[in-house]
């Protein structure tokens, strides 16, 4: 452009335009963060928070149950407390076997003494039956009898005899409480008589012997009693 030449007035606005928008560059160009961004952001840290706030609570949820497990949780047990419960288990066990032993011998003591009370009792009758056969004759009427009949007699005699060794050897023991005082555990009154003269309460008659074994009655004696 000579001298002469005049400037443009439209080339210069637009020149100046264009400087203008140079100078005035998006928020882009410039290294600005969008609205689009910065939310972006804010939701990423948040979501941060959030997972933080999640952990802690679960921590804290947590606690509590692990708290209760080890309490629920069985306690060991020392050696001096095993050593302590074996120990008394073992002298249980030891006084147990001892009672069963002692029990098992008392058992058979009375087992012994005691077993053939059943059977005693039974024969008691076959005793009562030699007396009385004895006692049909009195030792005059035996001495006139003939030979022969005076021989059953000497047998049922020796007999009844034989029986009554044979209780004393097994401790049944013959009760014949005449003129004792009346005892309900071993008597069983059949009558009672006033005016025998007799105490009161005593025995006047037999009428039946009693039997025990050992300390235990195998027949109460029947007996009279006297009454004033």
């Amino acid at each position: 452009m000579t001298e002469n030449e005049t400037p443009n007035p439209s080339a210069q606005t637009a020149s100046e335009h264009t400087s203008v928008h140079d100078d005035t560059a998006s928020p882009q160009d410039q290294g600005q963060e969008t609205p689009s961004e910065n939310q972006a952001g804010e939701n990423q840290a948040g979501n941060h928070q959030n997972n933080d706030h999640a952990a802690d609570d679960a921590q804290t949820s947590a606690a509590p149950e692990t708290g209760e497990a080890t309490e629920d949780a069985p306690q060991p047990v020392s050696l001096e407390d095993q050593i302590t419960e074996l120990n008394d288990k073992l002298l249980r066990s030891l006084a147990e076997l001892e009672n069963t032993r002692r029990r098992a011998e008392r058992d058979r003591a009375e087992a012994q003494q005691y077993g053939m009370m059943r059977f005693a009792r039974d024969m008691l009758s076959v005793s009562d039956n030699f007396g009385r056969a004895m006692a049909a004759l009195s030792p005059e009427a035996r001495a006139e009898l003939p030979e022969t009949v005076a021989a059953v007699f000497e047998g049922i005699d020796a007999t009844e005899r034989e029986l009554s060794a044979i209780f004393e050897r097994h401790n049944i023991i013959r009760v014949s409480p005449l003129g004792d005082k009346f005892d309900p555990n071993f008597h069983e009154a059949m009558f009672e008589a006033p005016g025998t003269g007799a105490p009161s309460g005593s025995i006047i008659e037999v009428v039946e012997v009693g039997y025990r074994i050992g300390d235990r009655l195998l027949r109460p004696a029947r007996v009279g009693v006297a009454k004033d």
